[in-house]
């Protein structure tokens, strides 16, 4: 693609984000993520812990640190670690199914979303319709705690890699952090590619998708580097005090959504124009 269809391109994209509110949706999927989010860590610290013998919640809090911060990461796990229940099995599965309905609402808001960026509507209406999204939105909890424990079973790999090739030459650890840096890349990219095929009441292409998914996941990448910049310098923590991490992670999810939502018009345009012309 030459530079002048890629510049026309990005500007039709930036023209469909703002056409259709983009900074909008992304207030409502933050809305719905603090309310979404630690139950979708509780699954997926259940699910992940019968797989993988390390401390799951040590790593997932690393890897959440590397996003909203050290302190607001340590909040949000230690709240998952008190709302934990243990009692019967018949409260258990109560306890899990309320936890999937209640995991499940960000990824329904972010359907709504992504249909909106598309121009569709569902193709099911009424009660066959909610099923349907909230069963989708199942699928997508259960994928993403998938890929969360392929990334922690490659970081743990990448670990120990590391760990020996230091041992070898001075530029192990320089090799480790590329390593790792191109694990959360692929990660990243097969989690957009979900959403974007999943989601959306639309069949896109799968050539399509791929394309959306990784100038997404390039923009994510950069993007999360400026957006951690910005809330550290704002000192948006500080200025409300002890509810300074949620204001945190609703900043860092509405950002973060704006990205998304980007690169999903993103991948609209090109499969419009350049793909497979939704």
């Amino acid at each position: 693609m030459k530079l002048g269809g890629t510049t026309n391109l990005l500007k039709q994209t930036y023209a469909e984000w703002s056409e259709d509110k983009g900074p909008r949706l992304g207030a409502a999927l933050a809305y719905y993520a603090i309310f979404s989010i630690p139950p979708l860590m509780m699954i997926a610290i259940a699910a992940i812990g019968f797989l993988y013998s390390g401390n799951v919640i040590e790593r997932l809090q690393a890897q959440l640190a590397t996003l909203v911060g050290a302190e607001t990461a340590k909040t949000l796990m230690t709240g998952v670690q008190m709302s934990s229940y243990k009692g019967g099995w018949i409260a258990g599965l109560i306890g899990l199914a309320v936890l999937l309905f209640g995991a499940s609402g960000v990824f329904a808001e972010l359907q709504d979303a992504l249909n909106v960026i598309w121009g569709v509507k569902p193709k099911d209406e009424g009660l066959k319709g909610l099923v349907k999204g909230r069963f989708t939105s199942f699928t997508m909890v259960l994928g993403t705690c998938f890929l969360l424990l392929v990334s922690l079973v490659i970081g743990a790999v990448v670990a120990a890699m590391t760990e020996r090739f230091s041992s070898w030459f001075p530029g192990g650890p320089v090799i480790g952090h590329l390593l790792e840096l191109m694990t959360s890349f692929l990660v990243i990219t097969l989690l957009f590619a979900m959403i974007f095929k999943i989601l959306p009441d639309v069949k896109i292409g799968w050539n399509d998708v791929w394309v959306g998914a990784v100038v997404t996941a390039l923009l994510f990448t950069m993007g999360k580097f400026a957006i951690g910049m910005y809330i550290g310098k704002a000192g948006i923590g500080s200025a409300y005090g002890a509810a300074g991490s949620i204001v945190i992670l609703i900043t860092w999810v509405y950002y973060s959504a704006q990205i998304l939502f980007f690169g999903a018009e993103f991948t609209q345009v090109f499969a419009k124009t350049h793909g497979s012309r939704v």
